[in-house]
């Protein structure tokens, strides 16, 4: 689901490189299922192993989307025991199916409301973020335009071929973007502010790697000429904490009103082979520990109330009181159509 800047500078977990391997029967292993972005420090890791006796193997593959897809086409013979990387806007695919058994972990106690999705317990809501519109501070201010205030400012003249935007068929913050402006507009005028942002020649790219890294000119190191990128409320800290610079101040800033909520979240995956084991890990990724280590490795919140953020994150990530949002019931009815009704207002 989330970009990673950090990742390189943090030693991931073990990955799993086999296709299919699944834990075999082995007690004494767990294995997590999740997507590429997924990265825990060694010492994180290694104090789970040391705490529940139990080999960690992580299961890596792919972007969200492909992760639960695969988990759907395994469902009740499953590569691992816990999936993680499912959010919001795939819950409902993967309850319908029943991919997931039920547990109340440990320290479920500790997460505000808001982020438990599924009162059945199915899934265990894990950490949050923000898919907002980014804006290069510097970029705006050497050309003497003034940065756009609101999301419907982005149809306007002055912002023209400015704009960058991830395909939400092939991107989860692209998906996430698509539901902001759904939330935003309307059902009756989402498609209208498409076309006008479509009309003020918007890029629209595959992937977030190649909207932030290689077109958004804010980013660090970045020989990009777009400065307004759908990316993640984090990126302000990020960049801070990973310049080359001392930096007072972060060079990005985001568009007020642009944020749309993620929720990021795991489950034990039905036909489990360590049952036990899932448990195990689920009640750690709620642990203080566990929670306290995501800011500064994949760049994304804790759930658990009270959980210390990194100086960074206190000072320039941003997660609105009131961000922009859709029940994950509607998305699920609707979100296959959107994606259509959007590919035929701005691809074709």
């Amino acid at each position: 689901m989330w970009h990673k800047l950090g990742s390189a500078l943090l030693v991931a977990a073990a990955v799993s490189a086999a296709a299919c391997g699944g834990s075999g029967g082995d007690s004494k292993e767990v294995v997590l299922v999740t997507h590429d972005s997924f990265a825990i420090p060694a010492q994180v890791k290694a104090a789970f192993e040391q705490e529940s006796g139990l080999k960690l193997t992580i299961l890596q593959g792919g972007d969200a989307g492909e992760t639960v897809n695969r988990a759907l086409l395994t469902k009740g013979n499953p590569q691992g025991d816990v999936l993680f990387g499912i959010d919001n806007n795939l819950l409902s695919r993967a309850l319908d199916a029943g991919l997931f058994e039920p547990y109340a972990p440990a320290g479920l106690d500790r997460v505000d409301a808001r982020y438990r999705l599924d009162q059945a317990n199915r899934v265990t809501p894990v950490d949050h973020a923000d898919v907002c519109l980014d804006i290069d501070k510097g970029w705006f201010g050497s050309h003497g335009i003034a940065p756009p205030t609101d999301l419907a400012d982005l149809t306007q003249p002055r912002y023209r071929k400015l704009l960058v935007v991830e395909n939400p068929a092939t991107s989860t913050p692209g998906l996430a973007f698509l539901l902001a402006t759904v939330a935003r507009f309307g059902p009756n005028g989402w498609q209208s502010y498409w076309r006008g942002l479509r009309a003020n020649d918007m890029l629209v790219v595959d992937g977030w790697n190649e909207a932030y890294t290689a077109r958004f000119s804010g980013a660090a190191g970045s020989k990009g000429n777009r400065p307004i990128v759908v990316s993640y409320g984090t990126d302000p800290a990020a960049e801070v904490m990973f310049s080359k610079k001392h930096l007072t101040a972060t060079p990005i800033a985001i568009v007020p009103g642009s944020c749309f909520r993620q929720v990021e979240l795991a489950g034990v995956l039905k036909g489990a082979k360590n049952v036990e084991g899932a448990h195990a890990l689920i009640d750690f990724m709620l642990s203080r520990r566990f929670q306290a280590a995501m800011p500064e490795s994949m760049f994304v919140l804790p759930v658990r109330n009270g959980t210390p953020l990194p100086d960074a994150f206190r000072r320039y990530a941003v997660s609105p009181a009131q961000p922009l949002e859709l029940p994950a019931a509607e998305i699920g009815r609707n979100r296959d159509r959107w994606i259509d009704q959007w590919t035929q207002a701005v691809l074709r």
